[in-house]
């Protein structure tokens, strides 16, 4: 294609030939990525593997994604499956791939899919919406990819590609109305699907959010910003504000069996129904010098404090909305010591089996380096 001549950069520019549905879903139909999903020569789509991929690729890269829907479609097959599993099996799935709210949703949503539609799920947007853990873009997503119906789900590489195209010089969130009504207006009545999935495709291979692969775009003439030059600058986003650093203590008990302590989180708020280690509460007040009134005490009658020792070094990890550092202490107790209330002691080999967020994960592994570093210097001893 022939290279247009680029603009200053701010100049508002109007490209000679504007952007078709009919263009990019060509070049889908021979660059599509291949994913688990996705069907292809006119079959049919799975509604249930439809909707579970949407909610597994909130806010998550797809190869991340890939292992875990593997995994849940051999445990769970369908949606009745799902509906009569029990919600900590489910949260165990799902641990490492964040934002732990969509697995409680995902399975209270299949129960009320199967209690509600005979687990099928409803062809319409407003249906759809009323289902819990679904949305705006995934009732969306699930009408077009799934049913053919004209709808248009909007997400970061849609938005990406359509700020790209016409240049649009609001700054997100604010700008999001506008970039779904741009997409909604280009969305075909017929293959509305494959045309969602086709945006999605080429924001996430050619449209990318740095070093943009502009010379093989289908859209390369059509798309406004390339022709001003300055297609890396968009979309425009607000500044964000950064969320305040918590901090806070975390206690590993380790017995001399090879087993952990651990407890359940509360059923609602962050982290709800996952499993961990006991700690303190996580506050950018945090001191410190009060870490140990929050530690556990062991269960049995008289039997009092564990022997902590702080251990060198930070645990951090970084939530949606603040980061976090954690002090980890460590204590040894005989094979017979008891679990404190509401606590419970679990094989260290059983831990694929906890619901353990990214950040227990972490904290555990922290514990058990130091642990085994102490081990190896007795040995040389």
């Amino acid at each position: 294609m022939r290279e247009t001549s680029r603009a200053r950069s701010g100049e508002r520019v109007k490209p000679e030939k504007a952007p078709e549905a009919a263009t990019l879903l060509a070049w889908y139909d021979v660059s599509a990525r291949v994913l688990p999903w996705r069907t292809r020569g006119g079959a049919k789509p799975d509604p249930y593997r439809v909707w579970l991929s949407e909610i597994m690729l909130q806010q998550t890269r797809v190869e991340t994604v890939l292992p875990y829907f593997a995994k849940f479609l051999a445990r769970w097959p369908d949606i009745e499956a799902l509906a009569n599993a029990r919600q900590e099996e489910v949260l165990s799935a799902w641990a490492g791939l964040g934002y732990y709210a969509r697995a409680r949703n995902l399975h209270v949503c299949a129960k009320a899919v199967v209690a509600e539609f005979g687990g099928h799920f409803p062809e319409d947007e407003a249906e759809l919406r009323r289902l819990p853990g679904i949305g705006a873009y995934t009732s969306a997503a699930i009408s077009a990819i799934a049913f053919g119906k004209k709808a248009t789900p909007v997400d970061g590489n849609i938005e990406r590609v359509m700020s790209r195209l016409s240049a649009v010089e609001e700054k997100l969130p604010a700008a999001r109305k506008t970039l779904a009504r741009l997409a909604a207006e280009m969305t075909p009545a017929h293959r509305a699907g494959d045309f969602a999935q086709a945006l999605m495709d080429l924001g996430a291979t050619i449209c990318t959010p740095k070093k943009p692969a502009c010379a093989i775009c289908p859209w390369l003439d059509s798309c406004a910003a390339r022709i001003r030059g300055d297609q890396e600058t968009f979309p425009r986003k607000a500044q964000k504000a950064e969320g305040k650093l918590r901090k806070g203590a975390a206690f590993v008990v380790l017995r001399e069996d090879n087993r952990i302590l651990l407890r359940t989180r509360p059923s609602a708020g962050l982290l709800a129904s996952m499993t961990e280690v006991p700690g303190s509460q996580w506050s950018a007040e945090y001191k410190e010098k009060d870490a140990l009134k929050f530690a556990p005490r062991s269960g049995a009658k008289g039997e009092g404090q564990f022997a902590w020792r702080k251990l060198p070094g930070l645990v951090r990890h970084v939530f949606t909305h603040f980061p976090l550092e954690l002090t980890v202490y460590a204590a040894a107790a005989p094979k017979q010591t008891r679990a404190p209330e509401d606590m419970r002691f679990v094989p260290l080999g059983a831990l694929d089996s906890e619901a353990l967020p990214s950040v227990m994960r972490k904290v555990i592994a922290h514990a058990l380096e130091f642990t085994d570093q102490r081990k190896q210097k007795r040995r040389r001893k």
